[in-house]
């Protein structure tokens, strides 16, 4: 894990990692920086700053943080995940808003001061003020960014490696309380405490040495949990996710990275499974399966405890996904959970997949009752192309954001520009979140269609569906009520045919009646409510305007099958206005290129730090060896196959018989040549 971080949950941890958490000062306390004059991109050393860099260190600075980095590969850091932080920083800023302000604690952020504003507070009932502090009618408190706030967040970040985060959560967001800066090593943990003190924060962060899990356990014994757990391993947080849903507090912030991206898109279906307790896909949608995935694992362990999630936001970025969820406790809702959860069937031949729910909920009187799902949706063999389906899950099948939440994060950012360095992509990513969807208008009953209100109107169908079709209307979202996605080149591959625009695509679909909307984690992808058959009845027509040569087709081949029936819907390709997503009209940073080359993952830390040379060898030796052949002697093996050498053992009775020594055996002298030149053996 993040800096050498060890599962030693059978060795003694040290001393430390059962001890409370108050942070003995060995002087007086540092004062933070001023906030102000400060370089938002923190560069150069801060105000009253510790010792200086050392042999072998740098200054990296990252938001209002400059930390000493060692040049050695000794502890993890990786400036790819800087998008990750600021977001972080972001959400924390806004969850604070939202716990603090019952307790009469006002978030004020630089420059929402001079606003004469404290945030994009939502409105209150009566004539708007903000409440009133319980102890009195006297004005709230206001916590400040680097300021201590009695009765405010209590954060861990149980993986700090250099503690360049818990530092950026110091000096960036408002309403802490405490900071506790984790890490198993001990390397880590010195680095940290030198870059605490660096930063003047050491009123804020206090670095820890303990295993994370006996750490977070221990603070539920203790009774003590987090407001905030951040988890941000290298590479999957499955041993830590148990111990987290139990450490944090009733409604707390869960912050969850996994980095293992290969496991989790479909390459390793059963490491998946092992790890997450879902089996995960190959497909096109394998980046928000990935979310949907440990959004169940997260439930699932919440559940053993009668808490349960709820996200507020998960985003699929560069290599990584991030979730951040807030965990309640609720023996009536955890009943719901099985309902939340659902199977994916996908067709190995068309890319068509369809969704089982594990359980149903229905009305039953003034509660509900909860029963198992019927199913399955699909028959033996696709109705499409006749291919069979692979069965991947169960994952999360409920809305991946909290819309609200996510719009407070978008006013936080325009009301407070500057504060963070990757803004702009910030903001393209959570407008593709909540812009508006695509509505379609030709159905009788308009936005408020839904699959199962095809046989007729049903009022308390009407009801119960309300809120969750009226939502993406009145606020605007990703489509929460449709999991998963298609996108236009795996539609398009599927039958050998030309690519429509995703503008000509959206304006069939809307045509044709139904909601679409895009989706962050890919940049052609098509989320809509319309079935699998609509899509290729779109598909067809497309095919009529740009004809495919399907006497190059095999019968059998997914293709012929699907272009041999004649489509019972007329597409229609006229653009309309309201296919273009709004975040494409203002031209907003979506789907941003990676802005160097390597752009991704990391060598892990080990201890003396580097990378062996060994490794730098195959990965050069690696590099394009699919695409660039090389007649270089040396990249060749130095020594025969295994067959030649099992026959030299039987010709010489010793060893095998080393290149350009000896004499070749003869083709007759072992079972398998007799074979292939007919004698009999």
């Amino acid at each position: 894990m993040r800096g050498a971080v060890r599962a030693a949950l059978t060795a003694p941890p040290p001393a430390a990692a059962f001890s409370t958490f108050r942070r003995a000062s060995p002087g007086p306390p540092r004062a933070p920086p001023a906030m102000d004059g400060v370089s938002p991109n923190g560069s150069g050393p801060p105000p009253g700053a510790g010792d200086p860099p050392g042999a072998g260190e740098t200054l990296i600075s990252e938001g209002r943080a400059t930390i000493l980095f060692p040049s050695a590969n000794e502890v993890f850091y990786n400036p790819v995940q800087g998008f990750n932080r600021d977001l972080t920083c972001a959400i924390m800023t806004e969850f604070a808003r939202l716990q603090l302000q019952p307790k009469g604690i006002r978030v004020v952020l630089p420059g929402e001061e001079k606003m004469g504003t404290g945030s994009p507070q939502p409105p209150e009932d009566g004539d708007g003020d903000t409440t009133p502090a319980p102890d009195g009618p006297e004005a709230p408190r206001t916590a400040k960014p680097g300021e201590v706030c009695e009765g405010g967040l209590r954060v861990l970040e149980a993986l700090a490696a250099s503690g360049l985060r818990s530092i950026r959560f110091a000096k960036e967001v408002p309403g802490l309380r405490a900071v506790v800066a984790n890490d198993f090593s001990a390397r880590a943990v010195e680095l940290m405490s030198r870059n605490v003190a660096f930063n003047g924060v050491g009123d804020l962060v206090a670095p820890h040495m303990a295993d994370a899990r006996m750490l977070m356990y221990q603070c539920k014994v203790d009774r003590e949990p987090f407001d905030v757990i951040d988890l941000d391993p290298y590479g999957s947080p499955a041993p830590f996710l148990d111990a987290a849903v139990q450490a944090v507090s009733e409604g707390g912030l869960l912050c969850v990275t996994c980095t293992d991206m290969g496991v989790m898109a479909g390459n390793s279906a059963e490491t998946c499974y092992s790890k997450y307790g879902a089996v995960s896909l190959k497909g096109k949608f394998c980046h928000e399966m990935a979310l949907r995935i440990i959004l169940h694992s997260l439930d699932s362990r919440a559940n053993c405890y009668q808490r349960f999630i709820m996200p507020l936001l998960s985003v699929s970025a560069d290599f990584y996904i991030r979730v951040f969820v807030r965990v309640f406790t609720g023996q009536a809702k955890v009943k719901a959970s099985a309902s939340k959860q659902a199977l994916v069937y996908h067709c190995v031949g068309c890319g068509t997949h369809h969704l089982q729910r594990l359980g149903k909920v229905t009305s039953h009187g003034t509660g509900f009752k909860y029963g198992a799902a019927t199913g399955p949706p699909v028959g033996p063999t696709c109705e499409f192309c006749q291919q069979r389906h692979q069965l991947g899950g169960p994952m999360w099948a409920e809305p991946l954001h909290d819309p609200a939440f996510v719009e407070r994060v978008l006013a936080a950012l325009e009301s407070s520009p500057g504060r963070f360095q990757t803004e702009e992509r910030m903001r393209g990513m959570l407008s593709v979140i909540t812009e508006v969807p695509g509505q379609g208008g030709e159905r009788p009953w308009g936005r408020l269609w839904h699959p199962q209100l095809e046989a007729g109107p049903n009022p308390r169908q009407i009801l119960g569906l309300a809120l969750t079709l009226l939502l993406p209307v009145c606020r605007g979202q990703e489509l929460s009520d449709v999991p998963l996605y298609y996108t236009l080149d795996s539609l398009s591959s599927t039958i050998h045919c030309n690519t429509p625009s995703l503008l000509q695509f959206r304006s069939a679909l809307l045509h044709a009646g139904y909601r679409v909307s895009l989706s962050h984690a890919c940049k052609n992808a098509v989320k809509t409510d319309a079935p699998p058959a609509v899509l290729w009845d779109i598909m067809r027509c497309w095919t009529k305007i740009h004809p495919v040569k399907r006497e190059r087709l095999a019968e059998t081949s997914p293709a012929a099958r699907i272009l041999s029936v004649e489509p019972a819907l007329q597409a229609s390709f006229v653009l309309r206005d309201d296919a273009n997503p709004s975040s494409r009209k203002r031209g907003l940073k979506r789907f941003p290129e990676n802005p160097e080359a390597f752009w991704g993952p990391k060598a892990r830390a080990k201890a003396g730090g580097g990378i062996s040379p060994s490794l730098q060898e195959k990965r050069k030796r690696h590099q394009n060896k699919r695409t660039e052949r090389t007649d270089d002697s040396t990249s060749l093996k130095n020594f025969p196959c295994k067959r030649f050498k099992e026959v030299g053992r039987e010709q010489g009775g010793g060893g095998g018989l080393a290149l350009g020594q000896g004499t070749a055996p003869s083709p007759t002298s072992s079972p398998a040549g007799k074979l292939l030149l007919g004698h009999p053996v």
